[in-house]
């Protein structure tokens, strides 16, 4: 990889981190769409919860009592859980492309 395309990259990964981390702290508070027509149609009692016992689970991170921090960093670990899927995503695809010894391409 050269060094333009490094760079492109750490630099959107950088900017990805501060979007999830620090902007995530200025988000609103209000319900989003889907939350919003539960509670206007008087439903939203009824919601079961998440599916999943996730330490993601509501846009916070299990433990971490500061709400704001809390979300920042659910916002960070999304980014970087991300980021090592497409990688390991992207390996296994390039593995599989690659001509095996002793074949032409």
């Amino acid at each position: 990889m050269d060094s333009r395309t490094r760079i492109f990259l750490v630099g959107g990964l950088v900017i990805a981190v501060l979007v999830a981390g620090v902007l995530s702290l200025f988000a609103s508070g209000e319900p989003d769409g889907l939350e919003r027509i539960a509670i206007d149609q008087g439903f939203d009692e009824a919601a079961a919860g998440p599916a999943l016992d996730s330490p993601l689970a509501d846009y916070a991170v299990r433990g971490v009592d500061n709400e704001s921090i809390s979300t920042a960093l659910a916002g960070v670990i999304g980014v970087v859980a991300t980021l090592l899927l497409t990688v390991g995503i992207l390996k296994v695809v390039q593995k599989r492309r690659r001509p095996g010894p002793g074949t032409s391409t």
